[in-house]
């Protein structure tokens, strides 16, 4: 693999278990990340979900932070919309200034939840429409000038946290690549529209000053395992409880119960939204991951370890680490 590898943590709270050993797999992973030479790792922001435990961003961001010493972390990503500009730069702006040259701030403009929880988050309806310029109001308060007179962000100011836009859709693409951010695009969850979304990014790409070159980075599913049946176990285990996240409304499947759901066409849209997944042992894993990147036309992956457990991904973290390459600290 000559891409540079980072990972998604999703901080996954396993069945029957609690957010407290979610968080605790957490610093794990991030501890043997660093050790085995991942670049960075990000946090997305979810809410109202019970199997994701990564609603307060900034706040696990800070927790791994203080358990580990030179792996980047960062968010992604924050839904900007959610929040206001300033205070995530007052956020981002502590963290940097604990952890100087390890944190990022990936950017989004979906809601990360459903209506009844944007209500319950105070977000306007419309304030997606506001992205772009929410994004540039961040931007100057952490790298200066700021666009609001007389306001600014401490910590923040001059922190320089670098900015990257995250996307499922053209829309992303076209503003990282007019504000001359690194584009991340989210095909570990919504593979559709990758090819043309790159596409545009590099033929748009204007340089700025956080960026002089197009970076793409591309999210892809990892489960690698010691044999095939492991793993083919544990993404059956995966898309089951996607099925109960999606199809569920408070209801837990049985194991045939999800099954039957997955065959029917409702179902189609699970695996249509893992449909870039790389799946088995380390060689089957690597050789998948050689031909995303070409496909993906990616400068680096992000991947997102969906084993079943913390030690089963603490294993594939490992497995792909050694299968890669990747140069231990």
């Amino acid at each position: 693999m000559t891409l540079p590898l980072s990972i998604l943590d999703l901080a996954t709270i396993g069945k029957g278990r609690s957010a407290a050993e979610s968080f605790a797999g957490s610093v794990a992973m991030a501890q043997r990340a660093e050790e085995l030479g991942y670049r960075r790792i990000w946090y997305a922001e979810h809410h109202n979900m019970s199997s994701i435990a990564s609603s307060a961003t900034s706040v696990l961001i800070a927790h791994i932070a203080a358990h580990t010493e030179s792996i980047r972390l960062g968010a992604g990503g924050v839904m900007l919309p959610n929040h206001s500009p300033l205070t995530i730069a007052e956020q981002f702006g502590t963290l940097e200034t604990l952890h100087p040259g390890r944190i990022d701030l990936g950017l989004g403009r979906a809601p990360g939840s459903d209506q009844n929880t944007m209500r319950a988050l105070r977000r306007d309806p419309m304030s997606a429409d506001t992205f772009p310029q929410d994004v540039l109001e961040l931007q100057g308060y952490l790298t200066g000038p700021t666009r609001i007179q007389g306001v600014e962000a401490t910590p923040g100011k001059g922190t320089n946290v670098p900015l990257y836009i995250l996307g499922s859709s053209l829309f992303g693409a076209k503003l990282a690549a007019q504000l001359g951010l690194p584009y991340a695009f989210a095909s570990h969850f919504a593979p559709n529209a990758l090819q043309d979304a790159v596409a545009i990014y590099r033929r748009e790409f204007k340089p700025s000053a956080q960026l002089d070159a197009p970076h793409v980075i591309a999210g892809v599913n990892v489960i690698a395992a010691d044999s095939a049946s492991e793993a083919q176990e544990m993404f059956q285990a995966t898309k089951r409880a996607r099925v109960s996240l999606f199809f569920g409304g408070g209801k837990v499947f049985t194991d045939d119960e999800a099954d039957m759901i997955l065959d029917s066409p409702q179902g189609q849209h699970v695996s249509q939204m893992v449909k870039y997944s790389a799946i088995g042992t380390p060689d089957v894993v690597m050789d998948y991951l050689d031909g995303f990147a070409e496909h993906s036309d990616a400068d680096e992956l992000i991947v997102a370890h969906q084993s079943t457990g913390t030690d089963a991904r603490l294993r594939s973290v490992e497995l792909l680490a050694e299968a890669a390459g990747l140069v231990r600290a």
